[in-house]
């Protein structure tokens, strides 16, 4: 099978998940999985693995609602695609949030046919609170029917699950990922060996491990965009060469332990 085949089949897979969200199809939905799948949304929260969680996520988080995916790019390295885009959740009360995303999806293939095995949401949960906290009594009505929702479907163990997305590395976070993604892209291995830990891994592209010095030369002239931290990651929209793509750093207190730059194969 041909790169550019293999693309467009891991693309259109990942494409049925909002096509089938918005009829409601749940069997449809949580079909698009790996037996053992996986989904941690958002990421940093508690994760839901294999079809019975899943079924369970479905019910909480998305049979309730109406989504709608706003993608603005995509991205595919080797079985691994990651949207760019916003997502709109309209819940029961009528009050629209709109989130921005990063959304990976790491695909396998199960008796030939591509499926979802890992589903990483990356979005800040305090943002979509803000938000429905600040919407008046509709955003306050819908806060009132999710916490029985999720209490009924995932049980106080899985609440409590959902609320560890609250703990993020946050604008802390933030700032060494602009820091060290802007130092590569000016061509300074000093600034960016500062803010990696000493045993930080950097592969750029994702799979292909390279030093500081090779991974500045690529990156050279890059620019980034959207940034959003979730759990111990920070995500970041970029421009590199002409190309789009997503830098996803991994962070142990302020330091980087991990770059992996997801950029077209």
């Amino acid at each position: 099978m041909s790169a550019n085949t293999q693309a467009a089949e891991l693309l259109a897979t990942v494409e049925l998940s909002p096509q089938v969200v918005a009829v409601h199809d749940r069997d449809a939905w949580v079909g698009l999985f790996a037996a053992d799948g996986r989904v941690e949304d958002p990421v940093g929260s508690r994760p839901h693995t294999g079809r019975a969680a899943i079924e369970r996520f479905y019910d909480t988080f998305i049979g309730p609602n109406g989504i709608a995916f706003d993608v603005e790019n995509d991205v595919v390295c080797g079985s691994t695609v990651y949207r760019d885009l916003s997502i709109a959740t309209t819940m029961s009360t009528g009050v629209t949030l709109r989130v921005p995303m990063h959304l990976r999806y790491d695909l396998e293939q199960v008796d030939g046919q591509w499926r979802i095995g890992r589903l990483y949401a990356h979005w800040e949960l305090p943002v979509m609170v803000g938000q429905l906290l600040t919407a008046g009594t509709r955003g306050l009505g819908a806060a009132a029917k999710l916490t029985p929702q999720l209490l009924g479907n995932q049980g106080v163990s899985g609440a409590l699950g959902f609320a560890r997305g609250f703990v993020r590395v946050g604008a802390a976070g933030k700032r060494a990922a602009a820091e060290l993604l802007t130092a590569a892209g000016r061509g300074d291995v000093a600034a960016v060996r500062a803010v990696l830990s000493p045993d930080a891994v950097v592969r750029w592209p994702a799979g292909e491990p390279v030093g500081h010095a090779e991974f500045v030369n690529r990156a050279r002239g890059l620019e980034i965009g959207k940034t959003i931290a979730a759990g111990r990651f920070v995500t970041v929209s970029v421009r590199v060469a002409g190309a789009r793509g997503i830098a996803e750093l991994e962070m142990k207190g302020r330091r980087v332990v991990a770059v992996r730059g997801f950029l077209d194969d």
